[in-house]
């Protein structure tokens, strides 16, 4: 089994920025790909970066430019700059045993990320 642990969102006002990390732990060796999923209130939940097995990395248009996916070893990272209300929800850190997150296969518990007008 993988566990994966986000580190703790927060508040922060339009235009700045925010990281945020995933530490996976357990059987870490199963994990491929990672990525960042967020749901807002009343809407689904959607993939917001990805980073397969081969390195290779891939965000939706709204996050293109703005948010940078990385990866140390077994903790993920989500770099999220020029930040708008609309990116306000609650962020996912994802695991997949795919090689690129064709099924997620873990998840983590979620982060509150708040972003003011």
């Amino acid at each position: 089994q993988v566990q994966l642990v986000e580190s703790e969102g927060g508040l922060v006002q339009a235009g700045g920025s925010l990281r945020l990390s995933c530490a996976a732990s357990g059987s870490i060796l199963r994990v491929n790909a990672m990525g960042w999923y967020r749901q807002a209130p009343g809407k689904q939940r959607e993939l917001v970066a990805a980073l397969s097995g081969t390195g290779t990395t891939s965000y939706p248009e709204f996050a293109q430019g703005r948010f940078t996916i990385t990866r140390d070893k077994a903790t993920v990272y989500l770099q999220m700059n020029s930040l708008k209300p609309e990116d306000t929800a609650v962020y996912y850190c994802a695991a997949s045993r795919t090689w690129s997150m064709n099924v997620i296969d873990y998840w983590g518990q979620g982060t509150q990320v708040t972003v003011s007008s």
